[in-house]
């Protein structure tokens, strides 16, 4: 794909105002459309009349769809104009999104929730692709700020808040109905403002059997990393042989990718960038803890605290104003202070890490002040870590493999968020069945402490007009509760501790990823480069043979010449002042030589 950038302006006019605007708002209904299903399912279950395996479908068929979307973003935007192609995608979801308000026919519902999922991963990955292509590098930080505080800040902690206080006070049809006005509004803004063109470039043909292998191989890990926990994972066929036609059509589909020799539906030239590979390898990781915390916080305040959908939805809205003060830190630090991207990810995974390691001390007597402070500084974590791997992964790929390697990052944060919560989830419905058999052994009718507590609650029983049969029954149920309740908060405990584990173990590989990659990348450039040529960036100033008095031009070309002090030195001995046509500034240095702060050598 080959997509002409806008020429840089030194100021962000107003029509790039607008559009970014306009992409902002869009992710927005994205953002409420993913997470419609995590406080309103019970009342989409009822409604519909559907059983937990039919309205399995309605997550596995959107997230499957967004998946397949992600990977066909980048050919679409070859073929269209991306602000058409943004433009369609979010009013096909506000259309979407209306009809589903409208309708309880379970059919119907799930083959919207594939056209919202194919639509949402379509403006992701066109959006983003479209901020990097129309403004300068310079500018990237403040505005992939603002993009993440609509394809990620949203869906963490503003989505549920909205969808919360929607379910008590209206129903879920009106989580629907919400998206209409954003996507309106979105697509105005996108048509009256300014966006970057495709170049008049050879189509390539669509590489339908690379589309169909990733799409299948793709809804088969979307369905048993969604819906495996519930099935016990390989202990269900259906989850086995779904797993095995994943990996086989993932295999299948890499092969035929390398026999398209460039023609097909991946770009492999994305790994050739040491910073992408070393990003999509976090982007898992990153995934894996955002999505796994933002199950594991609602989760835990619904199931043990006994919250409300909209005191649940609340308890992480306060997190969004950190998760966005970290991204305006971020940006400010790296586009004003020229921080490098890498300095803040230590930050971001210390913060995540001690925010899960204070959760794991909640209880069942705790309430959102006691775990406001740990939230807070998750948000602030996130902040950090995800403006810096974006930046990381997208700042040297070229306007020929973006959006692919937009589409594969959003690929890789996406799955590694499914295969966190899919742990998780199984991870506490173990320890509760293993925490409850472990504290049952120790509560048993014999002991003084169960006797004591058990004729207690008898007591207050009676004393409330129960006999004493019914009181006694009553006692020993209440018991069991409580032994039950706490077999779920030493559940949901060891799982905040997972996934602050998770970076422990993560970091130092990561790490070791990181230097390995360098080093490749050093010794590739090393074995590329001339033997003479060494490996230090400076600016060389040229002098024209058609200026009349050999002044210098304005211009100074910056090459990378990596080069040793000594043979710098010998250079200048043997070759003194060089003079150089307009056409040939290639290769030769000017007696003098300087390195970009203007320093002699």
């Amino acid at each position: 794909m080959t997509i002409a950038t806008a020429t840089p302006s030194r100021d962000i006019s107003m029509a790039g105002g607008l559009l970014v605007a306009g992409i902002v708002l869009a992710t927005l209904t994205e953002a409420i459309a993913s997470t419609v299903l995590s406080l309103g399912r019970g009342d989409i279950i009822g409604d519909t009349y559907a059983t937990p395996d039919e309205f399995a479908w309605l997550d596995v068929g959107y997230t499957a769809f967004k998946l397949i979307g992600f990977m066909a973003a980048s050919w679409l935007m070859s073929r269209f104009d991306p602000r058409s192609l943004i433009v369609g995608s979010t009013l096909t979801m506000g259309m979407a999104c209306g009809i589903a308000a409208m309708t309880a026919r379970l059919d119907l519902l799930v083959a919207l929730r594939m056209i919202q999922g194919f639509c949402g991963g379509t403006l992701l990955v066109g959006g983003q692709a479209i901020i990097f292509l129309a403004f300068p590098r310079s500018r990237q930080p403040i505005l992939q700020a603002l993009f993440a505080m609509g394809s990620v800040v949203a869906p963490a902690t503003i989505a549920p808040a909205l969808q919360g206080w929607l379910l008590d006070s209206q129903s879920w049809t009106w989580i629907f109905f919400s998206i209409i006005p954003l996507a309106l509004a979105a697509a105005g803004l996108l048509l009256i403002a300014d966006a970057p063109m495709p170049a008049r470039a050879a189509r390539r043909p669509f590489d339908w059997i690379g589309f169909s292998l990733i799409s299948i191989a793709l809804f088969c890990f979307t369905y048993v990393f969604s819906q495996g926990s519930r099935w016990d994972w390989f202990e269900e066929p259906r989850i086995l042989w779904l797993a095995v036609i994943g990996t086989a059509t993932l295999l299948a589909f890499l092969g035929q990718q390398v026999l398209a020799k460039g023609q097909g539906l991946f770009d492999f030239t994305l790994f050739e960038t040491e910073d992408f590979c070393f990003a999509f390898m976090v982007s898992f990781v990153a995934g894996a803890a955002l999505f796994g915390s933002a199950f594991l916080i609602p989760s835990f305040a619904v199931s043990v605290l006994a919250f409300t959908p909209t005191d649940a939805g609340q308890l992480l809205l306060p997190s969004g104003a950190l998760f966005i003060g970290a991204l305006l830190i971020a940006a400010f630090l790296m586009q004003l202070r020229r921080v490098p991207p890498v300095a803040t990810v230590p930050f971001g995974i210390l913060m995540i890490m001690a925010a899960m390691w204070m959760l794991s001390g909640s209880t069942s007597e705790s309430g959102a002040g006691d775990m406001m402070a740990a939230i807070l500084l998750r948000g602030a974590g996130l902040g950090f870590l995800f403006l810096s791997i974006t930046l990381i992964a997208f700042s040297n790929l070229n306007s020929r493999n973006l959006a692919s390697g937009i589409g594969l990052f959003n690929t890789g944060r996406q799955l590694g968020g499914l295969i966190g919560v899919s742990a998780l989830q199984t991870l506490i419905e173990h320890n509760v069945s293993h925490n409850l058999a472990v504290l049952g052994t120790n509560v048993t009718a014999g002991a003084p402490a169960v006797a004591d507590r058990l004729t207690t609650t008898a007591a207050l029983l009676t004393a409330k007009g129960m006999d004493a049969a019914a009181a006694s029954r009553g006692a020993a149920s209440l018991l069991g509760r409580a032994v039950a309740g706490q077999s779920t908060v030493i559940a949901f405990d060891t799982a905040f501790n997972a996934i602050g584990l998770l970076f422990v173990i993560a970091a130092p590989v990561l790490v070791g990823i990181k230097i390995g990659l360098s080093r490749y990348a050093k010794a590739r450039a090393e074995k590329a480069a001339p033997a003479w040529r060494p490996s230090r960036r400076v600016t060389t100033p040229f002098r024209s043979s058609a200026s009349p008095h050999h002044k210098r031009l304005a211009f100074r070309d910056t090459v990378s010449y990596p080069y040793r002090r000594d043979q710098l030195v010998q250079f200048r001995r043997n070759h003194g002042p060089h003079t150089v046509g307009e056409d040939e500034r290639v290769g030769s240095f000017e007696s003098t030589c300087r390195t970009e702060d203007g320093e002699l050598r």
